[in-house]
Formats: C-alpha cells, structure tokens, sequence
C-alpha cells in the first residue's frame, strides 16, 4: 500500500496511463483532456512565483553577513556548469555528427483541439521579477537588520510549504497524465520521436556524462556523497519528465533534496528555488548539440568553432532566467541561433520541433543537477563558516517516497 501511496509510484502511473488513453479518446474527449491540462498548468505556473519568494528570500536572511557573497558563488557555478556543458556537446558534435546520416521528417501530427473554455491563472509577477525581488528582500533584511520583515519571511515560508504539500504535490500526477496523453494523441510519440531517435539517446548519454561530472566534482569539494543526494532525486526527475518545465518541478526537487542528509537544509532553501531559474545545463547542452546537427541537416556543414565558442558563452548568459515553460532556454535564445548561426525559418522550426521531443528530458537534467550545486553550496558555507542563524521550516518528507 505505501508503493501504491508513493510520488514516483503515482508519477509514473500518470504517464502510463496518459499515454495509453492518448490512442483511444476521440476528439471531444482531447478538448476536455486539453482544458483540463491548461487549468493545472495555470494553477501550477501561478504559485512559482510565490514559491521563489516563499524559500529565496527568507533563506538570505538566513545566512545572515555570507547571503551576498552565497548568492555570487551560487550564480558563478550555475553559469559555469552551463557553459562547461554546451562545450562537451559542441566537442562531440563535432566527434559524432559528420558520421551520422540523418533525415527530418517533423510532418504529419495531429493537432490538439482548443480548450473547452479558457480560465487564465495570471501570476502575481513574472519568474524573473519574483527572483529579483526575493534576492533584493533578503539582501535588505540582512542590511538593515530588518526583523519584523524577517519574521514575516519566515511565516509567508509556512504557508508555502503547506500550498506546495497540500496542492501542487498531489495535482502533479493529474498533470503529467494529461501532459502525456496530449502528446500521445498528436503523434509526437510514435511518429517524431524515432526520426531523431538517434541524436536523442546520444544527448541523453550527454546528460548522464555531465550529472556525473557535476556530482564527482561536488563530492570531492564537499567531502560528502553525492551519491547519497541524487539517490532521492527519482520523483523530481520523473516530474520534470512528465511536465517538461523546472517550474513545475520545483515544488517536488525541494522535497527530494530535503530528503538528503549531505545537505544543509539552508542551502536547499536558498539553493534549489535559485538554481531552477538560473541552473539550465541539460537544456543548454541540448540545444548545443541540436543547433549542430539541424546545420548539417538543411545547410550541409556545422558551424565553425569560433562561431559556437560565441553561441555557447552567450548561451549561458541567455539561459539564465529561461521562462519555466516547456522550450523556454530555446525560445529564450532564438536571437542567437538566428544571430550568431544565421539560421533562417527553416532552420528555426527545425530546431524548435527537434528541441521539443527531448525537452522533458532535458528539463530533468536541468533539475538533477540543481542538487549537485547545492552539494557545492553546503560545501563552501561549510568551509566559510557560514552558519544558518535562524530556524527554518522543512518540507515534510516521506522515507517510503
């Protein structure tokens, strides 16, 4: 019964079911299916920011004098683990794409009936505008010692903890299955995905390569088991496939992480909402790969290194803040393929439809890493001695999850 009650048991049962219900409904059926998918979505999208808010900004008043200095090093090895990413698939793009043979052939999907009726959800504030505010919160309180405000911070916290526990956890499986039932229906399970088959599993292979290297390196500078710290990731990386945005996964990741005894639940706090906006290596290690291999498709050559060492350094720039939306690091980077790789319309729907087969599972690798950075945060604030100096409130977990 506790496997029947756990996240990954449920997860993975929406997207089974989803799926298999994907070939059977009709069309009036889907309209439903898409209503009911765009409400949940609304809904989840509405408490991101809050849950930015909710866990950045008290977590700096946490950290007390160290919250600026945390927040430059936690920003300087998000952009460096993207960047570090793209340049192993630009070195492997051009390893393995000149002796590949392959052909698009993106046509033929059905398309999705409009919803039945439209209930928009509109978010307090956008992402990025929830990230700003929290990390200019938190720094203030610091400075001025603010402890009214600080106290608010910490009980605004409570109150999230409770939405995410009460409301977004047990609707993610109702997502997800709608998610995938959607995709079942159009097509771009059984007819997109094996025309890329190839370049997929080998940018999955990628982001295997990168989760190891992230976490090899965040064990030895941390002198604790990363091991022990991915071992609970299984639901939020299910998550993040099934609802193919780090927004969505948010909720979920900061349960799994809180889970790990490796790290300080402080860091969790601060690190894991931050990272989910700035922190995008499998997405960018995707697109770095994809826009090789769509050159060489439709213009006949790859781009030359001195064109993608720009594209990826700008890249990591770009990727920071992506929408928490499924495609937002390409969507968010569309002047630089059409600016620095001079691709036209072609090649940018190409690259859009490519992007989107895999872009859950790259999602999931953007949410995976997320824990080995924080690994590096517990280990610089415990080598800075960088204290927690106020109580925090903790997600409630479940060993059997």
């Amino acid at each position: 019964m506790k496997l029947l009650k756990s996240l990954p048991f449920r997860l993975l049962l929406g997207i089974v079911v989803g799926m298999l219900l994907g070939f059977v409904f009709n069309e009036s059926i889907m309209s439903v299916v898409v209503t009911i998918r765009y409400i949940l979505g609304q809904l989840i999208n509405f408490c991101v920011p809050l849950i930015i808010i909710g866990f950045i900004a008290p977590s700096i008043t946490k950290l007390g004098s160290g919250a600026a200095r945390m927040l430059s090093f936690a920003v300087m090895i998000a952009y460096l683990s993207s960047v570090l990413a793209a340049a192993m698939s630009v070195v492997s793009g051009y390893a393995l794409i000149p002796l590949m043979s392959i052909q698009a052939a993106t046509e033929g999907l059905k398309t999705l009936p409009d919803v039945a009726f439209q209930l928009d959800i509109p978010a307090v504030m956008p992402v990025m505008s929830a990230l700003v505010l929290s990390i200019l919160l938190g720094i203030a309180c610091v400075w001025t010692k603010a402890v009214t405000l600080t106290n608010l911070l910490n009980e605004f916290q409570a109150i999230i903890l409770k939405i995410v526990e009460n409301v977004l956890i047990p609707i993610l499986p109702f997502f997800i299955a709608s998610t995938f039932c959607c995709l079942s229906w159009e097509g771009s399970i059984t007819k997109q995905l094996p025309v890329f088959l190839l370049v997929i599993i080998i940018v999955l292979i990628g982001h295997v390569i990168w989760l190891t290297v992230l976490y090899t390196t965040a064990s030895v500078y941390s002198g604790k088991s990363g091991l022990e710290v991915i071992s609970h990731y299984g639901p939020a990386y299910l998550t993040a496939v099934g609802t193919m945005s780090s927004a969505a996964t948010l909720g979920v990741a900061l349960r799994c992480a809180h889970k790990s005894k490796n790290l300080r639940p402080d860091m969790v706090d601060f690190g894991i909402p931050l990272f989910a906006n700035i922190h995008l290596c499998g997405s960018v290690l995707t697109e770095t790969f994809f826009v090789m291999t769509v050159s060489k498709i439709l213009y006949g050559s790859l781009p030359p290194v001195t064109t993608m060492i720009v594209f990826i350094i700008l890249l990591g720039i770009f990727a920071v803040g992506a929408p928490g939306v499924p495609g937002g690091t390409v969507m968010a980077s569309l002047g630089l393929i059409t600016g620095i790789l001079g691709f036209d319309a072609n090649g940018t729907a190409l690259m859009l439809a490519i992007f989107a087969l895999q872009d859950s599972f790259g999602t999931a690798c953007n949410v995976t890493g997320d824990g080995a950075l924080t690994l590096i945060l517990t280990g610089y604030a415990d080598k800075h001695k960088i204290t927690n100096e106020r109580p925090h409130y903790h997600l409630k977990v479940d060993a059997t999850e």
